[in-house]
């Protein structure tokens, strides 16, 4: 599977930013997926995770209520809602399965929210 990240960009804080992951590969509608985020000497984290039919999801506490995570397995594309921004989560944002798959890391996209 190849994952791209997109979407990212700068926003004042209390923006919104719309995050988008394209997968290729048989395995992405069977996958658990998630979103991750690795600001500066930070170690990575993940933030939002969705099951493969998209009916459960889970978020970190710091992104709760602010952030939506959705996936179109029809399209093999996932996406991320960011509302509310906070300059804390200036990070690059990658998407990924759960459990982390080594080789599906792509570029990421950045996102970076100004005060």
């Amino acid at each position: 599977v190849q994952l791209v990240e997109s979407g990212g960009g700068l926003v004042q804080a209390g923006g919104s930013l719309r995050l988008s992951c394209a997968a290729s590969g048989s395995t992405f509608s069977i996958s658990t997926m998630g979103w991750y985020r690795q600001a500066p000497g930070k170690a990575r984290e993940v933030v939002a995770i969705i099951s493969s039919g998209g009916e459960s999801t889970n978020y970190a506490d710091s992104v709760k209520g602010r952030f939506t995570i959705s996936r179109d397995n029809a399209k093999n594309a996932m996406y991320l809602q960011m509302n509310s921004l906070k300059p804390e989560d200036t990070a690059v944002y990658y998407c990924n399965a759960v459990p982390v798959r080594l080789g599906y890391w792509g570029q990421g996209t950045q996102v970076t929210v100004s005060s």
